[in-house]
């Protein structure tokens, strides 16, 4: 009987250690996966934006032939943003993107002719919708990858997280600030 009561205890440690590590490792698969949903939303919008840009580029330039440079650093932004696939190369990709917008506003602005076209303004309205949809989806992804890194950063889960196979994510952040400090400019 002796011997018992320690067996019982031992096992009744193992049982318990092995429950937690179950429930540990079955939570950091559930936040990578929600993890991974957010940054396929945040593609999505990106890929719609990027599916706006040729209309509104042929739009404005029925109107301004000869902003060619305008015209050139949206297509680049658009192909930058369509090929990134990590959020660094998203990031940088926004950037450039956020760029390109304000400059071809900023060309519409100067044809009142222009804005006053329906199918400016509806692209530009769409593209304003597209725009608050990948902020909420950044949003969400950021707050997924915050609570994935915070899992597998805390204490004990952070001794065995990383020999599970689970990695921190990288955030979807803006490496230059000043590029959208001020979102593009859509007058009606």
């Amino acid at each position: 009987m002796e011997i018992l009561i320690p067996i019982l205890i031992v096992v009744a440690l193992v049982v318990i250690v092995g429950i937690y590590l179950w429930a540990t490792y079955n939570s950091l698969v559930t936040l990578g996966v929600r993890v991974d949903e957010a940054w396929s939303d945040i593609t999505v919008q990106l890929k719609r934006r990027a599916d706006l840009i040729p209309n509104l580029i042929e739009s404005v330039k029925g109107y301004a032939t000869h902003e060619r440079g305008v015209f050139e650093a949206v297509t680049e932004a658009r192909a930058e943003t369509i090929s990134a696939s990590t959020p660094a190369q998203a990031s940088v990709a926004e950037d450039h993107m956020q760029t390109a917008l304000k400059s071809i506003f900023a060309v519409a602005e100067a044809y009142p002719q222009l804005q006053a076209s329906q199918n400016f303004l509806q692209l530009q309205s769409e593209l304003v919708d597209t725009e608050d949809k990948i902020q909420a989806s950044r949003r969400f992804y950021n707050g997924g990858v915050r609570e994935l890194n915070t899992k597998i950063k805390v204490f004990p889960n952070n001794l065995f997280a990383r020999r599970l196979g689970f990695s921190e994510r990288e955030f979807f952040e803006v490496s230059e600030p000043a590029a959208i400090a001020e979102p593009p400019r859509v007058q009606f």
